[in-house]
């Protein structure tokens, strides 16, 4: 069962929160569908069955050598306000039935688009791992978003 995440005061320099500014060149619309659409999902992130819509919930999964869907992030569509803005809940397995929030603002940029993603929760979802959860999310996060780069300018 999914709970919502803690709704706590977090400021821009509190230490548990994951912050990334990555800059595209390619519009707002062309990002916001690598965010959405479940083929372009799967080209940077994880495989999903179906687009990301308001109001719905998702799951992100792996296939394994065996053809096995293995789930890797699950949540809910929170806000979803194209090509600007997407909130939604994010939860793995170390969080058992917790979830962070994820919200991920597109604006325009010097001829192209600046993607600013902000991931609160982990210190409420993880507990005494937080430490540990905050650096593989962190290295997580540059992960995905170098292959986003890559997907984006094919």
């Amino acid at each position: 069962m999914l709970t919502t995440p803690m709704t706590t005061e977090r400021t821009a320099t509190d230490p548990t929160v994951i912050t990334k500014t990555v800059f595209f060149n390619a519009s707002r619309e062309t990002v916001w569908s690598f965010l959405t659409d479940k083929t372009k999902l799967g080209t940077w992130f994880h495989l999903s069955d179906a687009d990301l819509t308001l109001g719905e919930k998702y799951s992100l999964y792996r296939i394994d050598e065996n053809g096995t869907k293995i789930p890797q992030i699950y949540g809910e569509v929170l806000e979803m306000d194209a090509p600007g803005r997407l909130v939604t809940t994010f939860c793995i397995e170390p969080f058992g039935d917790r979830s962070t929030t994820v919200t991920w603002e597109l604006e325009e940029a010097a001829g192209g688009t600046r993607l600013h993603l902000t991931h609160e929760g982990v210190a409420d979802a993880a507990g005494e791992a937080t430490g540990r959860m905050l650096l593989a999310l962190d290295a997580g996060w540059d992960e995905h978003f170098a292959r986003l780069r890559e997907s984006v300018a094919q």
